[in-house]
């Protein structure tokens, strides 16, 4: 598509991360485009072709399952002045917002955060627009050349991550930007510069104006790419849990170093490794993951006795959802998801006879054992249990039957049978389950 616009008199170049990831040696996830061709000229020259995009217009071309973002060149005065426009999408993750017919002029809210740019330029006035010097790189086709206007590849060459322009201005422009630094530092190793990192601590809690929805993905890129554990060790140390997650912060700073912590690490890791391998992986078990201390204190700040109770434990799954969901969408479905998964520790926990068969075929059943395995290796859950789960997910049908009905006979052996008139009186069990600490 590069030679297409260049064949309709347009400049085209590769640009922001896909070139950085070149110069490292990674292998680049997606291309994005950056002309000087406007969006509707761009529309014209593809048929497979999408306008998108609310503060900044942006053309998505595809190619199959492939999605090329195209960016026409961005306008500015200068690089340190603070009318500097943000891109509605992440030029290396495709964010894709609704489109908005307002297409005109600058606009910012009252902290300085824009709200719509699409005035368009030229290169030279586009380089200030991007965020970090790393990310401002553009390849041309033309003679295979890289521009580089402020320091980009020196930076890289020193995994270096330094903001272009006044870094105050920058992240009150788009608070998400102090996210996406510390999501670089985790995914790429580099070092923020001092500069760039000093305001992130005063200015954190512009995040609480970010939209919901936003923080959202923002937390599904640095949790679910690959980068997780680092990540969350990334973002404690830079206080920016606190703004993004502030429940999970607050279990942590009062349970330092707990099982909990540990549990949550490796479920990240474990994750991390999944990704690595090209294996799902799911935002249910991400949210459960990062709950589970929530969801512990609210279990544990009822009286002892409900601890085990299947209903308390509901219930500080939902509360610890809700807190979460004031500053952070998260989708009923994963909501759901997280609120399965607990509800199905105690049935693993202490499986019923035959009943074990129907567990196995339920829809959250591999999370829920997931869970279980993690939860069992830090003491949180009877290891033996674990292992039975385990054992009965490998062994052929004749052999489950077995070990099924096994459980059910020591079940039955463990408690005397209560009869009236000579026949057993059946009982409805109490629904019970461990405490998640």
């Amino acid at each position: 598509m590069l030679y297409r616009l260049r064949e309709a008199g347009f400049m085209a170049f590769l640009v922001g991360g896909c070139v950085r990831d070149l110069l490292l040696g990674l292998e680049p996830k997606d291309f994005d485009v950056a002309t000087d061709a406007l969006p509707e000229e761009i529309k014209k020259l593809f048929r497979n072709c999408r306008l998108v995009g609310r503060r900044f217009r942006l053309a998505h071309v595809f190619f199959g399952r492939e999605t090329i973002e195209v960016a026409t060149f961005r306008a500015t005065s200068a690089p340190s002045e603070g009318d500097e426009p943000l891109p509605e999408t992440d030029p290396e993750d495709g964010e894709t917002p609704e489109l908005d017919d307002e297409t005109g002029a600058r606009a910012f809210d009252a902290s300085g955060r824009i709200l719509r740019d699409n005035v368009y330029g030229t290169i030279d006035e586009d380089v200030w627009r991007r965020d970090f010097t790393a990310n401002a790189l553009y390849y041309n086709i033309a003679d295979f050349s890289v521009w580089d206007y402020v320091g980009g590849a020196e930076d890289i060459a020193a995994r270096r991550l330094r903001l272009i322009g006044d870094p105050e201005t920058r992240y009150r422009e788009d608070p998400v930007r102090m996210l996406r630094a510390a999501r670089f530092e985790a995914k790429l190793g580099f070092e923020i510069d001092p500069d760039t990192a000093r305001p992130i601590t005063t200015l954190r809690e512009l995040l609480s104006a970010v939209p919901p929805a936003r923080l959202f993905d923002e937390t599904l890129k640095l949790f679910l790419t690959g980068h997780g554990a680092r990540s969350f060790e990334v973002l404690r140390r830079r206080g920016l849990l606190a703004a993004l997650m502030p429940s999970v912060d607050s279990y942590f700073v009062s349970h330092p170093g707990s099982l909990v912590e540990q549990l949550l690490v490796k479920g990240l890791a474990n994750t991390d490794a999944r990704v690595i391998e090209d294996k799902p992986v799911t935002p249910t078990f991400l949210f459960a993951l990062l709950l589970y201390g929530p969801i512990a204190a609210i279990i544990e700040a009822a009286p002892p006795e409900r601890w085990h109770e299947l209903a308390t434990i509901l219930d500080a799954c939902d509360q610890a959802v809700r807190g979460a969901q004031t500053h952070m969408a998260i989708p009923k479905r994963f909501a759901l998801g997280v609120r399965e998964m607990f509800a199905l520790q105690p049935r693993l926990e202490h499986p019923r006879g035959r009943r074990a068969l129907r567990v196995l075929e339920h829809p959250r059943f591999r999370a829920g054992y997931d869970l279980l395995l993690l939860r069992a290796e830090f003491g949180l859950a009877p290891p033996e249990m674990a292992t039975w789960w385990t054992r009965l997910q490998e062994v052929s049908a004749e052999e489950r039957d077995r070990m099924v009905d096994a459980l059910g006979g020591e079940a039955a052996r463990g408690a005397p049978a209560a009869r009236r008139g000579g026949r057993r009186r059946r009982r409805r069990p109490r629904a019970r389950a461990t405490a998640p600490t």
